[in-house]
């Protein structure tokens, strides 16, 4: 496995850490007077992005966003939709050639997925929101 295919699965686990780490009621908070959705929202954009990609990554090529997440204010839902999608993932990587991907589609997964840190750490400070350690070690919040 490569360092792109590394850093991906590092950044999915870091998603994972995050919401395993809040509770439930967290996830319908949003960033106070200013356009927000909410946390449990974002999630069901990082799901529905990691389940579009990796149906993209095996075709070739994009093919449309799709989320199978059903109710995105469930920890318990949320949490096992993050776990399998991660899962998912890191087991095609490990299968497959990165000779054999297409290396613009996993980048775009791994930007979009980081992406949502950054947004993800300013519902934390908006809310206050701690912070679990790995994203302590990674980004210093």
């Amino acid at each position: 496995m490569n360092i792109l295919m590394q850093r991906v699965i590092q950044a999915l686990s870091l998603t994972n850490d995050f919401y395993e780490t809040i509770e439930e009621h967290c996830l319908r908070f949003a960033i106070p007077d200013v356009p927000s959705n909410t946390i449990g929202e974002q999630a069901y954009c990082i799901i529905g992005a990691r389940e579009s990609y990796l149906k993209a990554l095996k075709a070739g090529q994009w093919n449309g966003f799709e989320c199978s997440l059903t109710d995105s204010h469930n920890k318990i839902l949320l949490i096992n939709k993050l776990k399998e999608t991660h899962t998912n993932i890191e087991k095609y990587l490990q299968e497959v050639s990165i000779d054999n991907v297409n290396n613009n589609l996993l980048i775009d997964l791994l930007e979009h997925e980081v992406q949502h840190h950054g947004q993800l750490i300013r519902y934390a400070y908006a809310n206050k929101i701690g912070f679990p350690k790995s994203w302590n070690a990674r980004y210093t919040v």
